[in-house]
């Protein structure tokens, strides 16, 4: 069978090198920076996963975070105005 994706509404934020602070903030306690490996992880449904530098954080429609690839994250979202 073959499947489509709703149409929903997410938050997401892409982490770079300048935003770490506004990283944290928009996860809360789903974000976890490693000080001494300079590593953030994120809290997800499914466990903790490491976000690199160019993906999207991403807010789901239940409150969950989790980290998304660049190229995953253009193919299946587009931004909306507000």
């Amino acid at each position: 069978m073959k499947y489509r994706k709703k149409p929903i509404i997410i938050e997401a934020m892409c982490y770079t090198d300048e935003n770490l602070c506004q990283i944290m903030s928009f996860a809360g306690k789903n974000a976890v920076w490693d000080e001494r490996t300079q590593t953030m992880y994120i809290e997800t449904l499914e466990g903790c996963h490491i976000a690199s530098i160019g993906d999207y954080i991403i807010r789901g429609i239940a409150g969950e975070y989790y980290p998304c690839k660049p190229d995953i994250f253009a193919a299946t979202y587009e931004e909306v105005p507000e």
